[in-house]
This record gives structure tokens, sequence and C-alpha cells, in this order.
């Protein structure tokens, strides 16, 4: 794969269909992964700028939400088909920011793209209910309406697929948009803004502020906007959850994982190797749906050895050359905390097995760190309680299914976990007994498509409505009865 060539640029806040420069006229530097160096000058915007765009967002939402529903399902049709044709460039946008492999971020595309499919149905979706003779000559209907004014903060994991999660479907149900994307990858979000714009979006449905805490704060604060979807880490996504429904507003906040995978005895080794090896290093494991931890059920030498071997035999590299396994973290700062963790694993007792702060890779440009895999560990550690979020797995070991499910909801996180067999007593016993929301059987990475909702349990998820789905539907509109006599 050839790489995408990029001088630095300095970006602007999206704001009315126009690109404007913050206010606060400070930036930070936005970096490629691979090679560490600056690519673009992102604006660390000010609470004015949030405030313009919500303004903007506001007076948009008058006539946008008087737009019929199937016009503004044929917009989303231009969307996507715009989101097909730049297909490629929006995959290496990706891998230039954020690292992972081209051929990951071609999978967040289509991911992203999903999303834009499912939002299109906005016809069927917003459809309402009724029922006559609810009483002697009395009839009741409900009407869905939108919100008002959304405002989306997006993590830097993935750039298109998360905004994708929120403001295509936000939109469609007629509210307008204010997103504040990460700020270590901002370039995909500017382009996919573009791509809006050309579809046909009118001003002001859809804005881009950049920035960090300030910018956060001031959608959280503002009182002008109506609720907010979040995905993020835990102590953030509980902060904004409580912020926001402080002040009234509607929230969907997408937290942390510790995901679990429990092998037993039955499972096929080359199966559960492939997955698990594809889920835990794929994205660098800077990924809510990776694992982090795996549960050996049983004495398994034969599946420890193979596991063994192919995490030391990972390919480290560019995301942009061809058979790469493991891409760069997104920070220096961040490899330097992920490698802290296994250091305090080892101290508390983990078997280092594989040590990724050794790989050649490490010790160059760009901000990798190899494979690494810790043996013995108990779920008291640090390393088994924590999201540690990179290239990092935990072995833990249980004699039954029983025990290993009770190890995995030892952990205040519930986003996703995963059995490895085909023996149907342990797969109803894992489906009833497991404290997740999502759950995949002999499946690495047992994400929902667009059509169901993203269903993070426990410390994975704070709110009521989720995001995708009929949850998402319900999240970005609000229903009115009307009780009628004639």
């Amino acid at each position: 794969m050839q790489k995408l060539e990029q001088s630095p640029v300095t970006l602007s806040n999206f704001i009315g269909n126009k690109k404007v420069p913050t206010r606060s006229q400070n930036y930070g530097a936005v970096y490629n992964p691979s090679n560490g160096r600056e690519i673009a000058q992102v604006p660390i915007s000010s609470k004015e700028d949030v405030d313009a765009a919500v303004q903007t967002a506001r007076e948009a939402f008058e006539t946008w939400s008087e737009v019929p529903v199937p016009k503004r399902a044929r917009l989303m049709f231009s969307y996507h088909r715009l989101l097909v044709e730049h297909e490629d460039e929006l995959a290496k946008l990706i891998t230039l920011e954020n690292g992972k492999s081209f051929k990951e971020a071609k999978g967040e595309v289509l991911r992203g793209i999903e999303c834009v499919e499912f939002a299109a149905g906005a016809p069927n979706l917003m459809k309402g209910e009724s029922l006559t003779n609810i009483a002697s000559n009395m009839d009741s209907s409900m009407y869905r309406y939108p919100v008002g004014v959304v405002g989306g903060i997006t993590p830097f994991n993935f750039p298109m697929m998360v905004p994708c999660w929120m403001f295509p479907l936000a939109i469609v149900c007629g509210n307008t948009f204010v997103l504040k994307p990460s700020e270590k990858t901002p370039l995909l979000a500017n382009r996919l803004a573009e791509l809006l714009k050309e579809a046909g979006l009118p001003d002001g449905v859809f804005n881009i502020v950049h920035g960090a805490k300030d910018v956060v704060e001031g959608l959280l604060e503002h009182e002008q906007v109506d609720a907010i979807s979040f995905v993020g880490s835990q102590p953030v996504a509980k902060l904004v959850y409580e912020r926001a429904s402080q002040t009234g507003k509607r929230v969907q906040a997408l937290s942390g994982a510790k995901n679990h995978h429990i092998v037993m005895p039955d499972a096929s080794v080359r199966q559960s190797v492939d997955e698990i090896i594809k889920s835990s290093y794929g994205s660098a494991g800077e990924r809510c749906m990776a694992c982090s931890a795996v549960v050996v059920v049983g004495d398994q030498p034969t599946f420890m050895e193979a596991l063994i071997h192919e995490v030391e035999n990972l390919t480290v590299g560019d995301g942009f050359q061809d058979n790469v396994s493991l891409t760069p973290l997104i920070r220096k700062e961040h490899r330097d905390k992920v490698a802290d963790y296994i250091e305090k694993g080892v101290a508390e007792g983990a078997e280092l097995l594989c040590d990724g702060r050794n790989h050649p890779s490490a010790q160059g440009e760009g901000f990798y760190l190899g494979g690494t895999l810790l043996d013995q560990v108990e779920p008291e550690m640090t390393v088994a309680k924590e999201e540690i979020f990179g290239p990092v797995v935990s072995v833990l070991r249980a004699e039954t299914i029983e025990e290993a499910v009770d190890k995995v909801n030892q952990s205040r996180f519930g986003n996703s976990a995963v059995l490895y067999s085909n023996d149907s007593r342990a797969v109803r016993y894992f489906r009833e007994k497991t404290e997740a929301g999502m759950l995949g059987v002999n499946v690495g990475v047992p994400a929902p498509m667009a059509f169901f909702p993203f269903s993070g349990w426990k410390e994975s998820f704070y709110g009521d409505l989720h995001a995708n789905g009929s949850d998402g539907v319900n999240f970005y509109t609000r229903r009115k009865m009307l009780t009628s006599r004639f």
C-alpha cells in the first residue's frame, strides 16, 4: 500500500458549512504514529467557538427539523454514494493519523458506511404507532420528533466509525449536530464534513469544533445543547454523564472495557488463537472490543504454545505496509503508559511470557510496542482490572466454565466477552451468566452491526439508550402521544 503523503496543514473548525478559524488562536500538533512526524496543526478551541457552533446549529434546527423525513433520507443516500467513492481516501487518512493498518482502516470505513445505510431507512425508523378505540370513540397515536441540538464527543481510535454512530442517525431524525472529534485524529472528521456538504446538507446542520477540555465543557454546559453522545474512557464517560444529565440533557456515554475471552478444552486451538490474536493485537489493542484477558479452562499446553508462538511472530510496522499485524500506538505518552502497566503486572506477580518493550520497533521512530503476554494473572491484579488499551494480554486460569465466568464477572466493566467452545452446555451457561452486553461464541470481535445497539453493561456504559439500532432512534427522537375524541 502506497503511503499517503501529507505535508503539515493547519486545520479549521467547520461551522455553517464553512471553515472557521478558532477564536482562541491556540493550536496543537497532530502526529503520524508510525514515524512521530507532525502532519497537522489542530485548533484548540474555546467555549466561545462552541457557542458559535451551537448557535448556528440551533438556527439551522428551525428549518431542518421541518424538512420531510424522506427528503432527509435521500440526502443520506447521496452521502452514502460519496463515502463509497472516497473509501480508499478515507481509509488512508485513518491510517495516517491513527496508525492502524490500511486493511483495518478499510474495515472501519465500511462500518461507518453501514451506519449511513441504517440512517437512510429513516422513513421506516421514524414511524409512530396508533391504536383506535382505546376507549369509546377515542384513539391514541404516537409521533416522533427530533430532540434539538446534539453534541457528539468522539475518541481517537475510530475516527470514522464512532462519529458515524452518531451524526447520520441524529441528522436524519431531524436534529442538528456539533461534533468534537479527538484532537489526535481530526483530519478524517473534517473530510466527513466536506463530503456532507457536497451531498447537499444545508448550512449549520453539521458542525465541527476541534479542541480539548474547554470544548467538552462548552458542550456539556451549553443551555441550547439538548443531548450528548460520548465515547471514551471510563473516568471521562462518568464525568460527562453526571455533568450533562445535571443540566437536563439526554446522555449516552459509552465507556471503557476489559474484555475476557474464555477458551474451553474442546475449542479449536487454531481458531481460538487466530481470533484472539486479531482481537487483542489488531489496531494495537486500542479498541473497546479488544480481547485483553484470556481465561484458559483446564490445562491446555498446546493452546498456550500456539498463542506464545503467534505473539512472538507478530509483524510490527507501519500500517501502510502489507501484512502488518501490529501497528503503532497513538502517542509516545500512551506507549509509555502501556509499558508501565507491563512493569506493574510483573511486580504484582504475573509471569512475563512475551515482552513487547524489547521489540526492535520500540526503540526506533514512531510509537511502537511489540506484542506482550502475561500469564498467571489473578483478578485482583492491576493488569486484570484496568483498561490498558494496548497490545497486552493477561492470561488467567480456571478449572470450570463456572469459575471462568465468575472471573469475567469480577470485572467492573461489562462491554463484551467471548467463549471458544462447541459444547452447548458451556455456551448456554456463558450466555445466561456472563455480565456483559455483547457476547461472542467463536467470534473474536462480537461488535454488533449498525441496526443493533452497541450495548455495554456495568461501567462500560452510562445512560439508558445505547448507540445504534432502535436505541439510537429512541435517543435522537422525542415521542409525543395524541389522545383524541371526535
